[in-house]
């Protein structure tokens, strides 16, 4: 039997087998992709299928990468059989994630089919070399005349981390350095004979850019997407632009990195269709136990290449018997985003709770309790609505009214909110402060549609609007912030999430605001919430603590309130 044609591509392909058969621990997000790529092949044969898939091109990228040498680690260093250190040698997941960027392509003119890439993966699994490779490829090998690749970050040692190792490739292949007149220089690489550069790029590309290739390593640091979106709009004259995302898990759900990442997941979901863009998350599944030794292999492909088993199974026990080491454990090695390093609520379990297509108006006339939440005229104000189970087996239902002046969404550094308002999220009142008068509108809307049984406000917050409603009869009720009077109901709300107990429809800034939220028992056991630093928002989870608190028993009198309860206020 002779030699095979495209052994790369083979390798990815029994990566796809081993992945879809349970052979090879794989999540979800893994599966998926896997499954995307067999029925893209079924629809080749489809007439009116626009893409197929080419063996020799793929082929042709993962052999340039397996000619580069490695840079760190054991793999560089020298020995008798390799003197020179050793070459890159691609793994079967990475032979599939190559094949799919460069095996695609549009039947009609040949270029490639993926514009956009986002991989997700976590620490230590070679990512930083393989892209490095792809960076060089993209600049020698790929074709393009006059090339422009550009290793994005938003510090300059980030940026070094993808463009250093590209760097110590190329000076090591003086071959690559002669065949394609490459020039290795103290900030760059390029090649004078058809102007092709690939450099490291701090914030957003120089006036008259046009990239070929940009590469984004840890976008979850990213606090904007300015870079990336500069970057993609620069190639509007490249006829096979690809701009890769290569990133770990952050701690920023309301950053542009996680929501990418909930666009991949919708496209392997088929919830939304976008053919030009790859995505694979490296990660577990919810339903995993996070301290079996199973959950590492998940989730870090490269286990016994590029990380030890022994090295990760180290993390794993210094995160179960310390709990100030589980957030990072969790983010870097499991890939769990993880908002707060020591998030209250199980945000796996609150992901679970939502209910696609959940609406407010199908449960007209019923009873709620209303939990109002008025920290800030200039930044978030919450409205909860939460509706009452009329029996044992019912669910409680949440519905969120946020609150935000124009001026604050506007502001740059409030992308999440310009994604929130557009989806419709968001309530956007005129001018630099909340109208409030638009909330006394909502809660009266409310109080004439639904049996409302009460609203709990802070007194030290809504005083003018709260006289207001007395007017209008509404039934307001004064719910103080005190560990007294919150602790019970958070444990409830907690307990209710975790049974899947409580339905909501999936609004992204209550998500991220749950995910804020922290708490530390005191002595008695008794928990509020609090939050890390002011940018990371609980408004819409402590107005609706007080929605349960007053549904489960009447606010509590002054004269019931021990001395030593300290009050706690949050902006």
């Amino acid at each position: 039997m002779g030699p095979v044609a495209h052994p790369h591509v083979e390798l990815a392909e029994r990566y796809v087998d081993d992945v879809l058969s349970g052979t090879v621990p794989a999540c979800k997000w893994v599966r998926l992709a896997c499954q995307r790529h067999r029925n893209d092949l079924r629809a080749d044969n489809v007439a009116d299928w626009p893409y197929r898939f080419d063996p020799v091109k793929a082929e042709k990228a993962c052999k340039f990468i397996e000619l580069m040498p490695h840079t760190k680690g054991k793999w560089a260093r020298p020995d008798p059989l390799n003197p020179k250190g050793h070459l890159i040698r691609l793994e079967p997941w990475q032979c599939f994630i190559v094949c799919m960027v460069f095996g695609w392509v549009r039947k009609a003119d040949g270029f490639r089919r993926f514009r956009q890439v986002y991989i997700e993966v976590p620490r230590k699994n070679g990512k930083s070399a393989l892209v490095a490779a792809i960076g060089l490829y993209m600049l020698c090998a790929d074709g393009e005349q006059g090339a422009e690749v550009y290793s994005g970050a938003t510090t300059e040692k980030q940026a070094w981390e993808v463009f250093g190792p590209a760097r110590q490739m190329a000076n090591g292949r003086p071959d690559l350095k002669r065949h394609f007149g490459v020039e290795v220089n103290a900030s760059n690489i390029s090649i004078l004979g058809n102007s092709s550069k690939f450099e490291p790029v701090i914030g957003k590309p120089g006036d008259g850019a046009s990239p070929s290739c940009s590469i984004t390593d840890e976008y979850h640091e990213h606090a904007t997407s300015d870079q990336y979106d500069t970057m993609v709009t620069g190639m509007g004259a490249r006829e096979q632009p690809l701009a890769i995302v290569i990133t770990t898990a952050g701690d920023n759900i309301a950053g542009p990195c996680y929501d990418m990442r909930d666009v991949v997941r919708k496209v392997l979901e088929k919830v939304a269709n976008d053919d030009e863009l790859f995505g694979i998350i490296y990660t577990v599944d919810d339903a995993d136990d996070w301290t079996a030794a199973e959950a590492l292999r998940k989730a870090n492909p490269n286990m016994g290449v590029s990380v030890s088993e022994e090295f990760l199974l180290a993390r794993q026990r210094e995160a179960i018997n310390n709990t100030r080491n589980r957030g990072r454990f969790l983010t870097k090695h499991l890939n769990k985003w993880v908002n707060a390093r020591s998030a209250y609520f199980d945000m796996a379990a609150w992901d679970r709770c939502e209910v696609r297509g959940l609406s407010l108006d199908d449960f007209v006339g019923r009873r709620v309790a209303l939990g109002l939440d008025l920290s800030s005229k200039i930044d978030v104000a919450a409205l909860e609505v939460l509706v009452l189970p009329e029996s044992e087996d019912e669910p409680y239902r949440v519905f969120t009214f946020h609150y935000l002046p124009e001026e604050t969404v506007l502001q740059p550094e409030n992308e999440h909110y310009q994604a929130w308002d557009a989806d419709g999220w968001l309530i956007v009142t005129e001018g630099n402060i909340i109208d409030y008068g638009v909330i006394e509108e909502d809660i009266l809307d409310l109080c004439a549609r639904f049996q409302v049984e009460n609203i709990a406000y802070d007194p030290h917050q809504a005083t003018m609007l709260v006289t207001r409603l007395q007017a209008r009869n509404a039934p307001v009720t004064e719910y103080r912030p005190l560990v007294l009077t919150f602790s019970e109901p958070m444990k409830e709300l907690d307990a209710l999430i975790r049974a899947g107990k409580l339905q909501h429809a999936g609004d992204p800034g209550m998500k991220w605001m749950m995910s804020n939220v922290v708490a530390r028992p005191d002595k008695k056991d008794n928990v509020y919430p609090t939050k890390e630093k002011d940018s990371k928002k609980i408004d819409g989870p402590v107005a609706l603590i007080s929605a349960l608190g007053v549904s489960m028993a009447p606010a509590n009198d002054d004269e019931d309130i021990p001395e030593d309860f300290d009050v706690k206020v949050w902006g």
